[in-house]
């Protein structure tokens, strides 16, 4: 049942597809719901408004939004007065079509215009009629509107927003539009808001996070945000994402290496290891500068871990072409890597492209790059065997195990460990830092089965044991934690 009846608050549920932005995103439309008098949902209510913060980047997006407002359609048809709404790049992308296939659906917005919701849903109660706002336009700095975070402990702070790249393959650029970047004193003083909330760990957000600084000149602008978070006392870890490898720069390295805050842990998609097919994508790096990146972030970090994002069968790739992408990942040693198999998305160039590749051509050299990955992965992870690691305790990993009761956090260099609680069992709190000793390696995780070396008790795990509501008002952003969640590049 709905909760708005007799007088009492409606709420809401968001649900998030995507990349990072689309995450930066969601929680600032909670900000602004809780900010107009709504509640979150409980997980066994049927929410008064739910709200599709939708993506446009893979070829099945369509098809799972469509079938998801399609299921709700009859639990709608029960609660009258409930509200659905749509947003985000598919939204921007298909704009009254939305509303053409799904009539039952009250709102459509698009990634410019935010801030807008709240005024929409009320119309739309008002006029009985579907509201459909699409700007062309930034409107308001995502950064500027509340938020209702979901960590008390690490944060996203979005740099910039929108891509001057045009990647024949990614609609992302005609969504969001061109890059704006915020002012370098904004952003620290986003970043100082949130160490004051107990916050130790921020990822600096930009869909292309190393071009910081073109929009007022200054090139070397990333290199010296990077420096500038190094003198934030009490912030412990400093993570980026995306850069683009064709504006990564010697100055970054260096600062990634110098300044003890920032993680050694570098995510940069390759896409493909093929410099033909990085023309056709319109990457303008070849391997030889990848990998070069590569060999320059290990030689002043030997103990960076990067990870990648791959595109497997886009449209013309030769089995010669496949193996170049091998071989890139043989050398370059990826801790982990996100791998895609290609998919038209309408609206780009690539998908009108000759030569596309037959769905079993693809599979088999996805499932070819997966083993590869795998293989190389789990030999790194190998190497860490009997190394100490410091963790940062999550939540929403999860326990690895109730029964051996570890919990799970994530290494300084990103990788997901799950550690047991030893004498500490029931201290140990999400936001809290241990120093354990890895015992054992998978290939996507770590395992540290003994007893920690360390607890060290903080504010962020005070706030999650007290049970405390992450929020915070205009211009602070705090989000999750930096994991599992491909770029958009």
């Amino acid at each position: 049942m709905t909760t708005a009846a007799l007088g009492s608050p409606r709420t809401y549920h968001v649900r998030t597809y995507g990349c990072q932005m689309n995450v930066h995103d969601s929680e600032r439309i909670s900000g602004l719901l809780e900010q107009a008098g709504y509640v979150r949902a409980a997980d066994a209510d049927n929410p008064d408004v739910v709200v599709f913060n939708t993506c446009a980047v893979r070829e099945n997006a369509d098809n799972r939004l469509y079938g998801n407002l399609g299921h709700l359609r009859p639990v709608k048809d029960k609660h009258p007065g409930m509200q659905i709404a749509v947003g985000g790049c598919l939204a921007q992308k298909d704009r009254g079509e939305i509303v053409r296939r799904a009539p039952w659906v009250d709102v459509v917005f698009g990634t410019h215009n935010i801030g807008s919701l709240p005024v929409l849903l009320e119309r739309a109660r008002h006029n009985a009629a579907a509201e459909v706002e699409i700007l062309e336009s930034l409107e308001v700095f995502p950064s500027t509107l509340p938020t209702r975070r979901e960590s008390t402990y690490a944060g996203w702070v979005s740099i910039s927003v929108g891509c001057n790249n045009t990647c024949t393959f990614c609609i992302v650029p005609a969504l969001r539009g061109k890059e704006k970047d915020r002012r370098p004193g904004d952003v620290l003083a986003e970043v100082r808001a949130l160490v004051a909330e107990g916050v130790l760990e921020v990822t600096l957000l930009g869909q292309n996070v190393n071009s910081y600084g073109v929009e007022f000149g200054d090139r070397l602008a990333f290199g010296k945000l990077l420096r500038a978070t190094g003198e934030i006392d009490g912030l412990e870890r400093v993570r980026f994402t995306s850069p683009h490898p064709k504006d990564f720069t010697d100055d970054v390295i260096a600062a990634m290496a110098e300044t003890p805050n920032v993680c050694h842990s570098l995510h940069m998609p390759l896409q493909s290891g093929s410099d033909d097919v990085l023309r056709t994508m319109r990457r303008s790096y070849r391997a030889e500068r990848y990998l070069g990146i590569i060999e320059k972030v290990r030689a002043a970090m030997p103990d960076a871990a990067i990870t990648t994002d791959i595109i497997v069968g886009f449209p013309g790739e030769t089995e010669a072409d496949f193996v170049r992408t091998l071989d890139v990942v043989r050398e370059a040693r990826f801790a982990s890597a996100f791998t895609f198999q290609y998919s038209k998305r309408p609206g780009t160039p690539a998908a009108t492209m000759p030569d596309q590749l037959p769905k079993q051509v693809v599979q088999e050299r996805y499932e070819r790059l997966l083993a590869a990955v795998e293989e190389i992965t789990w030999a790194e992870n190998r190497n860490l065997v009997g190394t100490p690691v410091e963790v940062l305790v999550a939540v929403g990993e999860g326990r690895k195990d109730e029964r051996t009761g570890r919990l799970s956090g994530r290494a300084r260099d990103g990788r997901l460990v799950h550690f047991a609680a030893g004498s500490y069992a029931g201290r140990i709190r999400p936001g809290d830092i241990v120093h354990t000793t890895i015992s054992y390696a998978a290939p996507h995780h770590l395992n540290a089965d003994g007893e920690p070396l360390s607890h060290r008790r903080t504010r962020a795990g005070d706030a999650a044991e007290a049970g405390r509501a992450p929020r915070t008002g205009n211009g602070v952003l705090l989000g999750l934690p930096t994991v599992g969640v491909p770029s958009a590049m």
